[in-house]
């Protein structure tokens, strides 16, 4: 029985088919196929309903997927122990926020491949917050204020935002300079939130409105520029245009928490090395103490 014929099967099983689980191997479905076909020969069993709709598990692939994947994980806990120093092979799946995550975390990602040349890394950028465990992701790399969750986050550095706005906003329009005074302005949103400013050690919680949200904030940037209201946007992402004069920080005195960058990962198991060595890069770079 060939360990890559666990995988692929706990990948099927897991992703509920045989083309979404080929887009996670990075391999054919003609090759996902190949290898559950020669899974069921070994076991003289059938695992997999196939019908037009997709692939459910049967009775037999229900009871035995839960023993295939503690197997995969042990083995891959077994050969990292035999490893040589460093090194690292297999698949790093890892998802990460597109307002954020080309510009700040891919050169992590890229180097990471780079000094671990039999290390297959497979990144996925969306501002979505992607189902980690039903994915089949490793990890994701998440940036501002975590949500309650049965998932482990760990803390890589921290994070600063700025609120934002256009000079030829402020001309019309005016700066706000207390929290209150916020509520009578258009605020760019990523949603339907609360935003939070402190007021030296206290927070301040509001409820801001606007016309205009995004669920980017590279969009909410762009509409910063355009004068259309005011943005609460991470440092980093607006710099160019606060040199330039493009745009400018409101209510200084009153900013906004900082939040933080994590690594998130699915509970109940130990970090393969694989996501420890994310975790020690992301920190190298990020981390600065605060």
């Amino acid at each position: 029985m060939d360990i890559e014929d666990l995988r692929t099967f706990v990948e099927v099983a897991d992703a509920g088919g045989v083309t979404p689980a080929a887009f996670r191997l990075g391999i054919s479905k003609s090759m996902v196929s190949r290898r559950l076909a020669r899974l069921e020969a070994d076991l003289g069993a059938q695992l997999l309903s196939r019908t037009t709709r997709g692939t459910a598990l049967t009775e037999a692939g229900t009871t035995f997927r839960d023993y295939a994947a503690r197997i995969s994980a042990e083995l891959d806990a077994a050969r990292e122990t035999i490893l040589p120093a460093g090194t690292l092979r297999g698949r790093l799946r890892v998802a990460a926020p597109l307002s954020f995550g080309p510009t700040h975390f891919a050169p992590v990602l890229a180097k990471m491949a780079r000094d671990h040349p039999q290390l297959h890394v497979q990144s996925c950028y969306t501002d979505r917050i992607v189902d980690i465990v039903s994915e089949g992701f490793d990890c994701a790399i998440r940036v501002g204020y975590l949500q309650d969750s049965s998932l482990i986050a760990r803390r890589v550095g921290p994070i600063h935002g700025k609120l934002l706005a256009s000079p030829d906003y402020i001309k019309m329009y005016g700066s706000p300079e207390t929290p209150d005074e916020l509520l009578n302005h258009q605020a760019l949103l990523h949603d339907t939130e609360t935003w939070d400013v402190t007021d030296g050690d206290r927070i301040i919680t509001t409820r801001p409105r606007g016309r205009f949200k995004a669920d980017n904030a590279v969009a909410l940037v762009a509409a910063a520029l355009a004068g259309i209201g005011i943005a609460r946007v991470p440092n980093g992402l607006a710099d160019e245009h606060i040199a330039s004069g493009a745009l400018v920080e409101v209510m200084k005195r009153y900013p906004p928490p900082p939040g933080g960058i994590f690594i998130i990962r699915p509970p109940g198991q130990h970090p393969a090395r694989k996501v420890r060595v994310l975790i020690e890069m992301l920190l190298a770079c990020f981390d600065s103490g605060e």
